[in-house]
Protein backbone atom coordinates (compact mmCIF):
# COMPACT_ATOMS: atom_id res chain seq x y z
CA UNK A 1 0.00 0.00 0.00
CA UNK A 2 2.76 2.45 0.92
CA UNK A 3 5.41 1.02 -1.40
CA UNK A 4 7.41 -0.95 1.17
CA UNK A 5 7.06 -4.54 2.25
CA UNK A 6 8.22 -5.33 5.77
CA UNK A 7 7.26 -7.71 8.57
CA UNK A 8 8.86 -8.18 11.98
CA UNK A 9 6.35 -10.66 13.53
CA UNK A 10 5.75 -8.08 16.25
CA UNK A 11 2.11 -8.95 16.97
CA UNK A 12 2.94 -12.65 16.90
CA UNK A 13 5.71 -12.03 19.46
CA UNK A 14 3.21 -10.30 21.75
CA UNK A 15 0.81 -13.24 21.48
CA UNK A 16 3.62 -15.70 22.20
CA UNK A 17 4.80 -13.62 25.16
CA UNK A 18 1.34 -13.55 26.68
CA UNK A 19 0.90 -17.32 26.40
CA UNK A 20 4.36 -17.89 27.88
CA UNK A 21 3.41 -16.00 31.03
CA UNK A 22 0.98 -18.79 31.98
CA UNK A 23 2.61 -21.95 30.59
CA UNK A 24 4.09 -23.21 33.86
CA UNK A 25 1.14 -23.35 36.25
CA UNK A 26 0.45 -26.50 38.27
CA UNK A 27 -2.09 -27.44 40.91
CA UNK A 28 -1.62 -29.91 43.75
CA UNK A 29 -4.38 -32.19 44.99
CA UNK A 30 -4.31 -33.79 48.43
CA UNK A 31 -6.58 -36.12 50.39
CA UNK A 32 -8.37 -35.42 53.68
CA UNK A 33 -5.14 -36.10 55.59
CA UNK A 34 -3.19 -33.69 53.40
CA UNK A 35 -1.33 -36.47 51.61
CA UNK A 36 -0.27 -35.69 48.05
CA UNK A 37 -2.54 -37.31 45.47
CA UNK A 38 -1.59 -35.60 42.23
CA UNK A 39 0.38 -32.76 40.70
CA UNK A 40 -1.40 -31.50 37.59
CA UNK A 41 0.19 -29.20 35.04
CA UNK A 42 -2.46 -26.90 33.61
CA UNK A 43 -2.12 -26.69 29.81
CA UNK A 44 -2.68 -23.41 27.97
CA UNK A 45 -3.76 -23.01 24.34
CA UNK A 46 -4.82 -20.25 21.98
CA UNK A 47 -8.61 -20.50 21.58
CA UNK A 48 -11.67 -18.37 22.15
CA UNK A 49 -14.01 -18.99 25.07
CA UNK A 50 -16.94 -20.02 22.84
CA UNK A 51 -14.92 -22.66 20.99
CA UNK A 52 -13.58 -24.21 24.18
CA UNK A 53 -17.04 -24.37 25.77
CA UNK A 54 -18.49 -25.91 22.59
CA UNK A 55 -15.82 -28.63 22.56
CA UNK A 56 -16.64 -29.58 26.14
CA UNK A 57 -20.44 -29.47 25.79
CA UNK A 58 -20.69 -31.42 22.54
CA UNK A 59 -19.09 -34.60 23.89
CA UNK A 60 -22.00 -37.05 24.38
CA UNK A 61 -20.05 -39.28 26.77
CA UNK A 62 -17.98 -37.46 29.34
CA UNK A 63 -16.36 -40.66 30.63
CA UNK A 64 -14.79 -42.03 27.46
CA UNK A 65 -11.36 -40.88 26.24
CA UNK A 66 -11.86 -38.33 23.46
CA UNK A 67 -10.19 -35.25 22.07
CA UNK A 68 -12.27 -33.20 24.49
CA UNK A 69 -9.86 -31.33 26.78
CA UNK A 70 -9.50 -32.61 30.32
CA UNK A 71 -10.16 -30.00 32.96
CA UNK A 72 -8.47 -27.96 34.31
CA UNK A 73 -7.26 -26.15 31.18
CA UNK A 74 -6.60 -22.56 30.14
CA UNK A 75 -7.03 -20.74 26.86
CA UNK A 76 -6.42 -17.18 25.73
CA UNK A 77 -7.13 -14.93 22.78
CA UNK A 78 -6.19 -11.49 21.51
CA UNK A 79 -9.30 -9.34 21.49
CA UNK A 80 -8.41 -5.71 20.72
CA UNK A 81 -5.68 -3.55 19.21
CA UNK A 82 -6.05 0.17 20.00
CA UNK A 83 -3.78 3.20 19.55
CA UNK A 84 -2.46 4.74 22.78
CA UNK A 85 -1.75 8.45 22.35
CA UNK A 86 -0.52 8.79 25.96
CA UNK A 87 2.66 6.89 25.06
CA UNK A 88 3.32 8.58 21.71
CA UNK A 89 7.01 9.17 20.94
CA UNK A 90 8.58 11.87 18.78
CA UNK A 91 7.59 10.97 15.23
CA UNK A 92 10.96 11.89 13.69
CA UNK A 93 13.02 10.21 16.42
CA UNK A 94 14.84 7.12 15.29
CA UNK A 95 17.19 4.29 16.21
CA UNK A 96 20.28 3.60 14.12
CA UNK A 97 22.96 0.91 13.85
CA UNK A 98 26.15 1.01 11.77
CA UNK A 99 26.71 -1.50 8.99
CA UNK A 100 30.08 -2.78 7.77
CA UNK A 101 29.91 -1.15 4.31
CA UNK A 102 30.03 2.53 5.35
CA UNK A 103 26.26 2.71 5.62
CA UNK A 104 23.84 2.60 8.51
CA UNK A 105 20.36 1.23 9.11
CA UNK A 106 17.75 3.30 10.86
CA UNK A 107 14.17 2.94 11.99
CA UNK A 108 11.78 5.64 13.12
CA UNK A 109 10.17 5.54 16.55
CA UNK A 110 7.41 2.94 16.90
CA UNK A 111 3.71 3.59 17.28
CA UNK A 112 2.24 2.69 20.72
CA UNK A 113 -0.67 0.26 20.77
CA UNK A 114 -2.58 -1.39 23.60
CA UNK A 115 -3.25 -5.05 22.89
CA UNK A 116 -6.19 -6.60 24.70
CA UNK A 117 -6.06 -10.25 25.80
CA UNK A 118 -8.49 -12.49 27.64
CA UNK A 119 -7.32 -15.49 29.66
CA UNK A 120 -9.93 -18.20 30.32
CA UNK A 121 -9.52 -20.76 33.10
CA UNK A 122 -11.78 -23.84 32.87
CA UNK A 123 -12.18 -26.07 35.93
CA UNK A 124 -14.68 -28.69 37.18
CA UNK A 125 -14.62 -27.59 40.80
CA UNK A 126 -14.28 -24.25 42.50
CA UNK A 127 -11.10 -25.05 44.41
CA UNK A 128 -9.11 -25.85 41.28
CA UNK A 129 -10.08 -22.44 39.95
CA UNK A 130 -8.91 -20.58 43.05
CA UNK A 131 -5.66 -22.57 43.10
CA UNK A 132 -4.88 -21.34 39.59
CA UNK A 133 -6.04 -17.76 40.05
CA UNK A 134 -4.04 -17.34 43.25
CA UNK A 135 -0.87 -18.27 41.36
CA UNK A 136 -1.49 -15.44 38.87
CA UNK A 137 -2.80 -12.45 40.82
CA UNK A 138 0.23 -11.72 43.08
CA UNK A 139 2.47 -11.03 40.07
CA UNK A 140 0.24 -8.29 38.64
CA UNK A 141 0.33 -5.13 40.75
CA UNK A 142 -1.51 -4.36 38.50
CA UNK A 143 1.14 -4.88 35.79
CA UNK A 144 3.89 -7.40 35.12
CA UNK A 145 6.79 -6.25 32.91
CA UNK A 146 8.80 -8.50 30.60
CA UNK A 147 11.74 -7.59 28.35
CA UNK A 148 11.09 -8.64 24.75
CA UNK A 149 13.49 -8.72 21.79
CA UNK A 150 11.28 -6.91 19.31
CA UNK A 151 13.65 -6.03 16.44
CA UNK A 152 16.84 -8.13 16.85
CA UNK A 153 18.42 -6.77 13.64
CA UNK A 154 18.29 -3.27 15.15
CA UNK A 155 19.20 -4.41 18.67
CA UNK A 156 15.88 -3.13 19.99
CA UNK A 157 14.74 -4.68 23.29
CA UNK A 158 11.67 -3.21 24.97
CA UNK A 159 10.15 -3.58 28.43
CA UNK A 160 6.53 -4.59 27.79
CA UNK A 161 4.07 -4.16 30.69
CA UNK A 162 1.03 -6.43 30.86
CA UNK A 163 -1.74 -4.93 32.99
CA UNK A 164 -4.42 -7.02 34.71
CA UNK A 165 -7.93 -5.59 34.59
CA UNK A 166 -11.31 -7.12 35.38
CA UNK A 167 -11.72 -10.66 36.76
CA UNK A 168 -15.01 -12.56 36.45
CA UNK A 169 -16.24 -16.06 37.24
CA UNK A 170 -19.10 -17.98 35.62
CA UNK A 171 -20.55 -21.44 36.27
CA UNK A 172 -21.51 -23.05 32.94
CA UNK A 173 -23.29 -26.03 34.56
CA UNK A 174 -27.02 -25.84 33.69
CA UNK A 175 -28.04 -29.42 32.79
CA UNK A 176 -28.33 -32.80 34.46
CA UNK A 177 -25.57 -34.70 36.22
CA UNK A 178 -24.35 -36.38 33.00
CA UNK A 179 -23.40 -33.07 31.40
CA UNK A 180 -19.92 -31.70 31.77
CA UNK A 181 -19.61 -28.98 34.37
CA UNK A 182 -17.26 -26.08 33.72
CA UNK A 183 -16.51 -23.14 35.95
CA UNK A 184 -14.91 -20.43 33.83
CA UNK A 185 -12.70 -17.66 35.16
CA UNK A 186 -12.10 -14.76 32.76
CA UNK A 187 -9.14 -12.43 33.29
CA UNK A 188 -8.81 -9.30 31.15
CA UNK A 189 -5.33 -8.05 30.32
CA UNK A 190 -3.87 -5.11 28.40
CA UNK A 191 -0.37 -5.39 26.95
CA UNK A 192 1.31 -2.06 26.23
CA UNK A 193 3.20 -2.77 23.03
CA UNK A 194 4.69 -0.97 20.05
CA UNK A 195 4.41 -1.48 16.29
CA UNK A 196 7.47 -0.64 14.18
CA UNK A 197 7.82 0.67 10.65
CA UNK A 198 10.34 -0.41 7.98
CA UNK A 199 14.11 -0.45 8.36
CA UNK A 200 15.85 1.95 6.00
CA UNK A 201 19.48 2.31 4.96
CA UNK A 202 21.56 5.40 4.21
CA UNK A 203 25.26 6.10 3.54
CA UNK A 204 27.51 7.38 6.31
CA UNK A 205 28.22 11.12 6.12
CA UNK A 206 32.01 11.58 6.00
CA UNK A 207 32.24 15.34 5.47
CA UNK A 208 30.25 18.20 6.97
CA UNK A 209 31.06 21.48 5.23
CA UNK A 210 29.70 24.87 6.21
CA UNK A 211 30.31 27.94 4.06
CA UNK A 212 29.71 31.47 5.31
CA UNK A 213 28.73 34.41 3.12
CA UNK A 214 28.44 38.04 4.21
CA UNK A 215 26.69 40.89 2.38
CA UNK A 216 28.85 43.40 0.56
CA UNK A 217 26.27 46.11 1.08
CA UNK A 218 24.13 46.24 4.23
CA UNK A 219 21.36 47.74 2.12
CA UNK A 220 21.50 44.91 -0.41
CA UNK A 221 21.54 41.57 1.40
CA UNK A 222 21.31 39.64 -1.86
CA UNK A 223 24.80 40.84 -2.86
CA UNK A 224 27.10 38.57 -0.81
CA UNK A 225 30.65 37.30 -0.92
CA UNK A 226 32.30 34.13 0.39
CA UNK A 227 34.23 34.84 3.58
CA UNK A 228 34.73 31.70 5.66
CA UNK A 229 34.20 27.94 5.87
CA UNK A 230 34.37 25.10 8.39
CA UNK A 231 34.92 21.48 7.38
CA UNK A 232 34.55 18.48 9.74
CA UNK A 233 35.57 14.90 8.96
CA UNK A 234 36.51 11.78 10.93
CA UNK A 235 40.10 11.26 12.04
CA UNK A 236 41.75 7.93 12.83
CA UNK A 237 45.41 6.94 13.05
CA UNK A 238 46.83 3.84 11.40
CA UNK A 239 46.93 2.27 14.88
CA UNK A 240 43.16 2.70 15.25
CA UNK A 241 43.26 5.60 17.69
CA UNK A 242 41.07 8.72 17.34
CA UNK A 243 42.84 11.89 16.26
CA UNK A 244 42.07 15.51 15.42
CA UNK A 245 45.30 15.95 13.43
CA UNK A 246 44.76 15.67 9.69
CA UNK A 247 48.45 14.80 9.09
CA UNK A 248 48.19 11.72 11.32
CA UNK A 249 44.88 10.43 10.00
CA UNK A 250 44.26 7.79 7.39
CA UNK A 251 41.88 8.49 4.52
CA UNK A 252 38.30 9.14 5.71
CA UNK A 253 37.12 6.60 3.12
CA UNK A 254 38.96 3.88 5.09
CA UNK A 255 37.15 4.75 8.33
CA UNK A 256 33.99 2.78 9.08
CA UNK A 257 31.12 3.84 11.29
CA UNK A 258 31.99 1.38 14.07
CA UNK A 259 35.55 2.77 14.48
CA UNK A 260 36.44 4.89 17.50
CA UNK A 261 37.37 7.96 15.47
CA UNK A 262 37.97 11.60 16.35
CA UNK A 263 36.98 14.78 14.54
CA UNK A 264 39.24 16.85 12.31
CA UNK A 265 38.08 20.45 12.04
CA UNK A 266 39.51 22.60 9.27
CA UNK A 267 38.75 26.31 8.91
CA UNK A 268 39.41 28.69 6.03
CA UNK A 269 39.10 32.40 5.42
CA UNK A 270 38.92 34.32 2.18
CA UNK A 271 40.94 37.48 2.68
CA UNK A 272 41.15 38.55 -0.96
Amino acid sequence: MFGQNFYFSTIRKYVTLFGTLFDDITIIRTDAENHLNAVIKVPVTYASNDKMIARMEQDPDIDRPTSTPTLPIMSFEMTTLTYDNTRKLNTIGRSAVANTNNSYSYQYNPVPYNIGFKLYIYVKNAEDGTKIVEQILPYFTPDFTTTLKLIPEMGINMDIPTVLGAITQEDKYTGDFRERRAIVWTLDFTMKGYIYGPIKKAPIILFANTVFYTPKDINNLANTEYTDYVSVRPGLTANGEPTSNADLSISPYDIVASDDYGYIIEKGYNNT
